[in-house]
């Protein structure tokens, strides 16, 4: 019986492992903050699409369902893809067992939200930059805790920095 704890400890610990090798590690946000930041810098509504990378325990979806945006999950831990969904009874939120770098955001995007870190943020700027470029359209870039590093933000409060990411040629 021990074996089993002790293989299932391991497990957890890679999986959760894992996931800082290839980008942040699960840290939530509290509630309070996410819906400040959905007020004061960006309010999202129902003509929005909220993409999170790294959804972790799906809490920013289900702040931006709440509102009445649709929101899509990407999320590298499988653990935390089944416990996204066990929470996130609403139709308004997805989430998806993948890879951020390996993806194509989908075209309705309008922001994109992120706890990043200094080593990854101002590559998913730049990844999120594409996506403005490839739909010939505004994305808002939602940071919590990192600045990107070279690029002046829109908003800030508390440890949220917003962008406006506008198309280039």
């Amino acid at each position: 019986m021990i074996w089993f704890w002790l293989w299932l400890v391991a497990g957890i610990i890679v999986l959760f492992g894992f996931v800082v090798v290839r980008g942040a590690p699960y840290v939530p946000t509290r509630r309070k903050l996410i819906d400040e930041a959905f007020k004061d810098l960006y309010p999202l509504s129902k003509d929005d699409v909220l993409v999170d990378i790294g959804s972790g325990d799906g809490m920013i979806l289900r702040a931006a369902a709440r509102q009445g945006a649709r929101a899509i999950g990407y999320e590298l831990n499988p653990l935390l893809v089944v416990i996204t969904k066990l929470l996130s009874r609403n139709p308004l939120v997805s989430v998806h067992f993948a890879d951020f770098w390996l993806i194509t955001l989908p075209s309705e995007t309008t922001i994109v939200y992120t706890f990043g870190d200094s080593r990854d943020i101002k590559k998913m700027y730049k990844k999120v930059q594409q996506t403005a470029n490839r739909y010939k359209k505004n994305v808002y870039f939602m940071s919590f805790g990192f600045k990107v590093p070279g690029i002046k933000y829109e908003k800030h409060d508390k440890s949220f920095y917003l962008y406006k990411i506008k198309p280039q040629n």
